[in-house]
């Protein structure tokens, strides 16, 4: 889903970064947080990691917004992938198949974990890295719509929910997924939420009715029947999404 799309172009994050730290959750993890001070939309975060020890920087990001990310690094087995927010686990970049580039249109809102690893034959032979990141946070979010404008559903930030056919990974058959939407006004802009499984997700934005971002590592292609858009990633997995879901009415 390496794709940018133009919104209008307003700074949102702001000169150079502050990184905090947060207690290590695993023996072999530890996460910091990206914040930006006043003035600047990226910043460069140099570090170090050894073995199966493995870095996770988030940075906190509104659906419509864009993320860019380069890693350098003098270890070819040394990668990082990309999180979307509330991931179990699953990337929506995988940097040791697609590189040490990224940059994309965010379907979400929320943080983003950056996360730096060596490679397991790396890891298990203990080796070091030393890395630099360059990460950047540009364009305007998109707002959700404020509940007295549209009803939330109670306890959740989701105006609607439906549940939908979909075929998830790894299924061999078309399934019931449940899908929840945040519509960010009322012309078919909107993060639809899809789950199936033990905490599973798909996050899809559409911006005036067309899908424009998901946080797949798979790239995504968008079918139309009748009033539904059919979603899929790669050639098996897809989900059908009603535009009454979308737009609302």
């Amino acid at each position: 889903m390496n794709r940018i799309i133009r919104l209008f172009a307003v700074v949102f994050f702001v000169a150079h970064p502050l990184v905090c730290a947060a207690a290590p959750v695993a023996p072999d993890r530890h996460s910091q947080t990206i914040k930006f001070t006043k003035g600047a939309t990226s910043t460069v975060i140099k570090g170090q990691i050894k073995g199966d020890r493995y870095i996770d920087y988030l940075v906190r990001a509104g659906a419509g917004q864009a993320l860019s990310v380069e890693m350098q690094t003098g270890n070819g087995a040394n990668y990082f992938n990309i999180l979307p927010p509330g991931s179990a686990d699953a990337a929506m970049f995988v940097g040791s198949t697609s590189g040490n580039r990224y940059s994309g249109v965010l379907p979400a809102d929320g943080d983003y974990a950056i996360r730096v690893y060596l490679m397991r034959s790396a890891a298990r032979r203990n080796e070091a890295a030393s890395f630099t990141l360059t990460v950047g946070v540009t364009g305007q979010a998109l707002a959700a719509t404020p509940a007295a404008r549209d009803a939330l559903l109670p306890g959740t930030p989701f105006h609607a929910s439906a549940t939908i056919a979909c075929v998830p990974p790894y299924a061999a058959s078309t399934k019931e997924c449940e899908a929840f939407v945040i519509r960010r006004g009322f012309g078919g802009t909107a993060t639809v939420e899809v789950r199936w499984g033990d905490r599973m997700k798909h996050h899809i934005l559409f911006v005036k009715g067309s899908v424009v971002a998901a946080d797949s590592p798979e790239a995504f292609s968008v079918e139309r029947k009748g009033d539904v858009s059919v979603v899929r990633f790669g050639s098996e997995e897809h989900f059908e999404i009603p535009d009454a879901l979308v737009s609302g009415g």
